[in-house]
């Protein structure tokens, strides 16, 4: 079964009205919902008692941040987060934490540079990666990466790269296949792309995260843009029958959307492919 989430927008004080408001949506997978409790293990605790009792997985809990930061500072600040929120997860059994592996951007903390997708940022990734993951040593979660355009993984070529190298058994896969669309030839081949994902990734997959790509076709140059489930070209039928065959409770997360309303059609878009394909999802 394929386990359906999505961010809310309800209003909620504490982990019981953060549950019913995920419950009243209709989702059976949540995003952990606080940046400021990663240390609270009794907060952080109680928000998993309350999900659990309305049968509520958390997929992930998010870092986002720099941990191959240039300024020494900033980089340690950034791991720390990391080993953090990576203890959280585990604390609390989420199915991953993630994170991007670093930039060497000092613009934006998830940005492009040139030096990004060479050999030595690669050994840098793999090298803080082990830092994060032997700090904590989880045994109920694992720690991924977001595969990004102009940072590592960017293929899911280079992701199993990563796992190889890496190779701790608690490093594995958050899956988001738009993210890798990355030229026309993807684009156009997107089908090829998802069943490659599955294909290389598929044993490593812990949670994955569901979204639409649209290229422009009246612009000279390439212009892509992230669009609703639905309304772009990724095929949600073969996404969903792919992930049926992966174990139970996969989770797939709606994001990046501006309204509950937009989440709610997103979800009804996922539903009816999943009821023609007889996929169940929760």
């Amino acid at each position: 079964m394929i386990r359906l989430g999505a961010p809310i927008f309800t209003p909620f004080a504490g982990p019981e009205e953060w549950a019913s408001a995920v419950h009243a949506e209709g989702w059976k997978a949540a995003f952990w919902p606080h940046d400021n409790v990663a240390d609270n293990d009794s907060e952080a605790m109680a928000h998993a008692k309350a999900a659990a009792e309305r049968d509520i997985i958390i997929s992930e809990v998010g870092v986002w941040n720099n941990p191959l930061a240039l300024d020494h500072a900033e980089r340690k600040k950034a791991v720390t987060l990391c080993q953090q929120r990576l203890a959280t997860a585990d604390l609390i059994g989420a199915r991953c934490c993630v994170n991007i592996a670093g930039t060497r951007s000092q613009k934006i903390w998830c940005g492009p540079h040139p030096d990004n997708l060479t050999n030595e940022t690669f050994d840098a990734v793999v090298q803080v990666t082990r830092e994060i993951i032997d700090a904590v040593k989880p045994k109920r979660t694992f720690y991924t990466l977001e595969a990004m355009p102009w940072v590592f993984p960017d293929t899911p070529d280079s992701y199993l790269d990563l796992i190889r190298a890496i190779d701790r058994p608690a490093f594995a896969v958050h899956l988001d296949p738009v993210n890798f669309v990355t030229s026309p030839r993807a684009y156009f081949r997107i089908d090829d792309l998802l069943r490659e994902c599955f294909a290389k990734l598929g044993p490593y997959i812990k949670s994955c995260h569901a979204k639409d790509v649209w290229m422009h076709d009246d612009w000279v140059s390439v212009c892509m843009e992230e669009v609703r489930p639905g309304l772009g070209v990724l095929n949600y039928g073969l996404f969903l029958q792919e992930l049926a065959r992966l174990d139970a409770g996969i989770p797939l997360m709606l994001e990046h959307l501006r309204t509950a309303e937009d989440y709610r059609a997103a979800g009804m878009h996922i539903r009816t492919k999943a009821a023609e394909l007889h996929v169940e999802i929760a």
